[in-house]
C-alpha cells in the first residue's frame, strides 16, 4: 500500500489509547503524516489478509467461535475518535490478529510507515516480570524491523521512585 503522504503507525489498546494516540497524533502532525491506529488481538491469529486490508482470523482458543473478519472494537474506535477528531491529522483504524510486534512490523512494512509508536506496559510487578520474560512489544519491534520505534510512557516513575522491577509487590 503506497501512499504519497508519510504514515505514522500507532499500536492502541482499550483504556491506554489516550496518551499513546495523543503523542502519535502530535508526531504525525509535525511530520505532515497520516496516522494509522492499529489494535492487535493477540488471542487470535491471522488466517488471511484481503486486498481491502480486512483480516480474517481464527481464535487461538478452540472453544471460541471462528471470526470471519477482525474488526476494531466500537468502544476503542469511539475512544480514538474522541481523541483525534479535534486534531488536524487524517487518521484511520486497523484491526489485526496475532503477535503484536510481528503484526505491527508487518503493517508498518505495508504502509512504509515513517515510525511505529507504542505505549509502555502499566507499572506493576506482574507486568514487569511478564515483560521481562516475553519482551515488550517495543523491544521486539526494535530488533525485528528497521523503523524508529517511539515508546510513550503510560505510567512513568518520577524522580527517585522505585522502578517497577525494583518493587516487591
Amino acid at each position: 500500500m503506497s501512499n504519497s503522504k508519510p504514515q505514522v503507525l500507532v499500536g492502541v489498546e482499550t483504556g491506554t489509547a489516550a496518551a499513546v494516540v495523543e503523542a502519535a497524533a502530535g508526531l504525525a502532525d509535525q511530520l505532515g503524516a497520516d496516522l494509522v491506529c492499529a489494535h492487535v488481538d493477540d488471542s487470535s491469529e491471522q488466517v488471511e489478509q484481503r486486498s481491502d486490508g480486512t483480516v480474517v482470523s481464527t481464535p487461538l482458543n478452540p472453544d471460541l467461535p471462528f471470526t470471519e473478519k477482525e474488526e476494531i472494537d466500537p468502544g476503542l474506535r469511539a475512544e480514538i475518535a474522541g481523541i483525534l477528531d479535534p486534531h488536524p491529522v487524517k487518521w484511520s483504524v486497523r484491526a489485526l490478529a496475532g503477535g503484536p510486534a510481528q503484526q505491527l512490523a508487518r503493517l508498518a512494512q505495508q504502509l512504509d510507515a515513517a515510525m511505529i509508536v507504542v505505549g509502555t506496559r502499566e507499572a506493576g510487578f506482574r507486568g514487569s516480570v511478564e515483560e521481562f520474560f516475553t519482551g515488550s512489544v517495543a523491544v521486539q519491534l526494535s530488533h525485528r524491523q528497521h523503523r524508529p520505534v517511539v515508546m510513550v510512557p503510560l505510567n512513568p516513575v518520577l524522580d527517585d521512585g522505585l522502578l517497577p522491577w525494583e518493587r516487591t509487590e
